[in-house]
């Protein structure tokens, strides 16, 4: 009897087996190739990168643009079964988010289901002017500029302080915002947390100092912050200006005159701009100029308010960042001649 029956029964069973196994092998493939996916990062090669989702979006439409822009080459459905393994389908809040190099799908749809919006950075310096922050902001990135087409009286409405003269009134310091937030949200942040420092540190005040009110102390501290940067000078810079004004004694910063030339200063100042008066020329007028010169940092805050004592009432910049005090005129001039005119004798 043949046999032939029998192997011809055999090869559909050997068929199916074979199919079997290779549905079982593609499958096997496709599960490990998406557990490498989510763990695997994404094609993000420089800081700086991110994803925009806008209001609205689909979770398709976040893929797709992923995928267009070459953050990835997963197939859609990858991204798809891990947003439904980590139930956050449907959940993805609007908003920028970063791409880092290094970050994984798993660790961007988190980001995204927790709302972590990127946030950036924009730093107030010690010493700029209002006009120089104002010009700061207009240059910085994903940030509504609400306040361009505004002049300075109509800002300080806007952030609640109307009637204030803008400069000095804001704390430089690093405040953070993320995507659509106004500039004038920044200066809003600013300007209350100048308030807050200003309530902090005026009433632990030095005694007998020459000055009635905050005020006084931002406008003496704005002209501390333009005379040095070397922090262990600000309280003796201070010291002296506060003994000036206790001795009725004309100011005479230079910043302060450089700030009422305005635009007409051009990098020098000649005798006749010490001369020609204006109400911040502090070598022609009695007392403090009527506003701050300048953003007062916190430690320039804090010298105007505590600054050393002694008894020196001139200085003259050495030309290295620092100062040589003298307690007489003849002495300062001696000073004036060896490290101005380079006279030293």
């Amino acid at each position: 009897m043949s046999d032939q029956p029998v192997r011809r029964r055999a090869w559909p069973r050997r068929l199916l087996l074979i199919m079997l196994l290779a549905v079982a092998g593609v499958l096997v493939y496709g599960w490990n190739d998406y557990a490498r996916f989510g763990s695997a990062p994404l094609n993000v090669a420089t800081q700086g990168d991110s994803i925009d989702v806008g209001r609205g979006s689909s979770f398709k439409a976040i893929v797709g643009e992923l995928r267009q822009r070459g953050f990835s080459t997963a197939n859609p459905w990858y991204w798809r079964l891990l947003a439904e393994r980590m139930h956050v389908a449907g959940k993805l809040h609007a908003g920028e988010y970063a791409l880092e190099p290094g970050i994984t799908p798993r660790q961007l749809l988190a980001n995204m289901a927790a709302g972590r919006v990127l946030q950036r950075n924009f730093t107030i310096v010690d010493g700029w002017t209002f006009a120089e922050l104002r010009q700061a902001l207009a240059k910085a990135e994903k940030l509504n500029h609400d306040s361009a087409a505004l002049d300075d009286a109509a800002i300080m409405r806007k952030i609640g302080a109307g009637g204030e003269a803008p400069e000095g009134r804001f704390l430089p310091e690093t405040y953070a915002y993320v995507k659509g937030d106004s500039d004038l949200d920044i200066l809003r942040r600013a300007h209350a947390a100048m308030v807050k420092t200003l309530d902090e540190l005026w009433p632990g005040r030095a005694p007998d100092l020459p000055l009635t009110t905050p005020y006084e102390a931002l406008i003496l501290a704005s002209i501390v912050e333009k005379e040095t940067g070397r922090p262990d000078e600000r309280a003796q810079i201070a010291g002296v200006f506060v003994r000036r004004l206790q001795n009725h004694m004309l100011l005479q910063t230079d910043p302060s005159v450089i700030y009422g030339m305005g635009a007409s200063y051009a990098g020098n100042i000649r005798k006749s701009d010490l001369t020609a008066d204006t109400p911040y020329n502090t070598y022609t007028r009695a007392g403090l100029p009527p506003t701050p010169i300048a953003l007062p940092g916190r430690p320039a805050l804090a010298a105007a308010l505590h600054p050393a004592a002694g008894d020196a009432l001139y200085f003259v910049a050495r030309g290295d960042g620092g100062h040589v005090f003298a307690r007489t005129l003849e002495e300062h001039n001696r000073n004036v001649d060896c490290y101005q005119r380079k006279r030293c004798r």
